[in-house]
C-alpha cells in the first residue's frame, strides 16, 4: 500500500508541477514578480531565495502552487510594473491559460513516449479477433483469440468497419465465417448465428476485434511518429474529456451525481491498478489525466483557470474589471461547489469501494 501511495502522489505532483511551472515561465517572461513558487502545499518545511523568487518545500504533498505579485485586488503592491493585475489583459490571458497548455504538453510527451518505446499502430488487411466472450455464439461457434477473419459469407473484408455491417446485416441468420488460424495459416469455416438482442456491452458475436497492429519501426523513426501518434492521441482524449464534462453538466442539472467519474478515492484506485501492469501504461495512464486536467482547469468556472480567463474575457468585453470584491467572492464560492462536489463523490467511491471491491468498483466505472 505505501508503494501505491508514493506513486499516485508521485503521478499527483508531476500534473500539477507541470501546470504551475507554466504559470511560472509565461509570468517571468510578463516581467511580473513570482514571490514563491512551492513544491507541496503550505504549511511550509523549508524555504530559499534564489533571485527574487522564494521556492519552497512544503508539508502537503500534494502537487505545487505559484504566488504571483498582486494577483489579487486585495494584495498589497510594493512593485507596480511586476504586479500582475497591472498587465495588460493579452499578458494575464496568456499566464492563466500557460498551465492548461503545459498540461496538453506533457501528455502529448507522455504518449510520445508510449508510442516511441511500445511500438506505433498501422493499419492491416485483415480483421483480428482480440477477445472471445464467454457464453457468446463466437464461443459455441469455436472461435478463438488471434482468427483472422477473411471472408463473411464468401466476401472479403479488409477492415472492422466492414465486418461490423456485415454481421449487422445478418442478425439471427447463420453466417459462415472464413478464418485463417495459426502460424500455418489453415483456412477454416465457421458457422454462427449473430444475436439480435445481445447483452449491453457486447457485440451480435460477442468477439473484440481491430484491424491494426503494433509495428516497430526503424530507431530513428520511433520518436517522429511517436510524436505524430502522441499529438493525435492527445486530442483524442480531450476531445473524449470534453464530451464527458458535458455529460457531467447535464447529469447535474439533473440533480445526478455522475456515475462514470473518478474523484481522488477512485484515481487512487485506478493508478494503483494500472502501476501493476507496467511502467508504460502508467506513463499512458499520466498522459491521460493530464488532458482530463488541462480540460477540467479552462472550463470557465469560478476558481479555475477558465474562469478567470472569463473574467479577463468580460474585461476586454466591457473595458473595465469586474468589481474584485465581487470577483473574488465568486472564486470563493467556486472554491466551495468544488470542494463539496468532491467530497460527495469521494465519500460515494468509499461506499463502492468497500461494497464492490476493486474490480467491482473499476467494472461501476466503466459501465458494467
Amino acid at each position: 500500500m505505501i508503494i501505491e501511495i508514493l506513486i499516485f502522489l508521485v503521478i499527483l505532483s508531476i500534473l500539477i508541477l507541470v501546470h504551475e511551472l507554466g504559470h511560472f515561465i509565461a509570468a517571468r517572461r510578463a516581467g511580473v514578480w513570482v514571490e514563491e513558487f512551492g513544491l507541496g502545499l503550505p504549511p511550509r518545511i523549508i524555504g530559499r531565495k534564489w533571485g527574487q523568487t522564494l521556492y519552497s518545500i512544503n508539508l502537503l504533498p500534494f502537487g505545487g502552487f505559484v504566488r504571483l505579485h498582486g494577483e489579487n485586488s486585495g494584495d498589497l503592491i510594493q512593485k507596480p510594473k511586476k504586479a500582475f493585475m497591472n498587465k495588460s489583459i493579452g499578458e494575464r490571458a496568456i499566464i492563466i491559460t500557460a498551465g492548461v497548455i503545459m498540461n496538453f504538453i506533457l501528455a502529448v510527451f507522455a504518449f510520445s513516449l508510449v508510442y516511441s518505446i511500445g511500438g506505433v499502430p498501422r493499419k492491416t488487411d485483415y480483421v483480428n479477433i482480440v477477445e472471445v466472450r464467454q457464453g457468446s455464439p463466437a464461443e459455441e461457434s469455436g472461435l478463438v483469440e488471434n482468427d483472422l477473419v477473411k471472408k463473411v459469407d464468401n466476401i472479403a473484408i479488409k477492415s472492422s468497419d466492414e465486418f461490423i455491417k456485415l454481421i449487422d446485416e445478418r442478425k439471427s441468420q447463420e453466417v459462415k465465417l472464413t478464418i485463417e488460424r495459426g502460424e500455418t495459416v489453415e483456412l477454416v469455416e465457421i458457422v454462427i448465428t449473430p444475436r439480435k438482442h445481445p447483452p449491453e456491452g457486447e457485440g451480435p458475436i460477442g468477439v473484440v476485434i481491430t484491424d491494426t497492429e503494433i509495428y516497430y519501426p526503424p530507431a530513428w523513426q520511433r520518436p517522429i511518429l511517436g510524436v505524430k501518434h502522441g499529438i493525435k492521441e492527445a486530442i483524442f482524449w480531450g476531445g473524449t474529456a470534453i464530451m464527458g464534462f458535458f455529460h457531467l453538466i447535464g447529469d447535474l442539472f439533473g440533480g445526478m451525481l455522475p456515475k462514470d467519474i473518478a474523484g481522488p478515492a477512485g484515481l487512487f484506485v485506478i493508478t494503483s491498478e494500472v502501476a501493476k501492469t507496467g511502467i508504460l501504461p502508467l506513463i499512458n495512464w499520466l498522459g491521460i489525466i493530464s488532458v482530463n486536467l488541462a480540460i477540467l482547469n479552462i472550463f470557465p468556472f469560478p476558481a479555475l483557470d477558465g474562469g478567470r480567463l472569463l473574467f479577463i474575457g468580460i474585461e476586454k468585453l466591457f473595458g473595465r474589471k469586474l468589481i474584485p470584491k465581487a470577483e473574488s467572492w465568486l472564486h470563493t464560492i467556486g472554491i466551495g461547489i468544488l470542494v463539496l462536489f468532491l467530497l460527495a463523490v469521494t465519500i460515494r467511491e468509499i461506499k463502492l469501494i468497500s461494497s464492490l471491491g476493486v474490480s467491482g468498483y473499476l467494472d461501476f466505472l466503466s459501465g458494467g
